[in-house]
């Protein structure tokens, strides 16, 4: 038994056309699979229809996928949000990057963008992906806060 399937990469491909990022077209989203799913059971032969576990597993496994690509962005959502947290708690904190020539370069945190998908702090006249960050030490006046802290207690 053949099915056609045409129609959807037809308009897989005109939704693709439309999108400003191409998506991967061997991924099969779930709009997809349950259009697969009802040709498949259009088309089916009556003399021996679909077995009715099999349509579960189906049902089942497009359910897993669902669940994952949830929970995948969930997962990514989190760690944006630590990556914010961790690149704003290093405002006013003396950083350790190297330069495009390979240079180690240092100073103090004054601003943090989220412009792009890894933050950007703002060196002096200098941006510093978060990522790039190979020390961190707390700047000057605030060792000598801590510092003051620790010898009052």
């Amino acid at each position: 038994m053949s099915i056609d399937v045409s129609y959807l990469t037809s308009d897989r491909t005109a939704a693709t056309t439309a999108a400003s990022a191409p998506k991967d077209k061997t991924q099969l989203d779930s709009k997809a699979f349950l259009q697969l799913l009802i040709a498949q059971l259009k088309n089916q032969d009556p003399s021996s229809p679909m077995d009715t576990s099999a349509m579960m597993t189906q049902t089942t496994q497009m359910s897993t996928m669902q669940s994952l690509t949830e929970l995948t962005t969930t997962s990514q959502n989190e760690f944006a949000l630590q990556m914010r947290v961790a690149a704003a708690t290093l405002v006013g904190r003396q950083v350790t990057w190297n330069d495009a020539n390979g240079t180690e370069q240092h100073g103090q945190v004054s601003a943090v963008s989220y412009t792009s998908t890894v933050p950007t702090l703002r060196v002096g006249t200098t941006d510093v992906g978060l990522d790039e960050v190979r020390t961190v030490t707390p700047s000057s006046t605030s060792a000598g806060t801590t510092a003051g802290t620790s010898a009052s207690a």
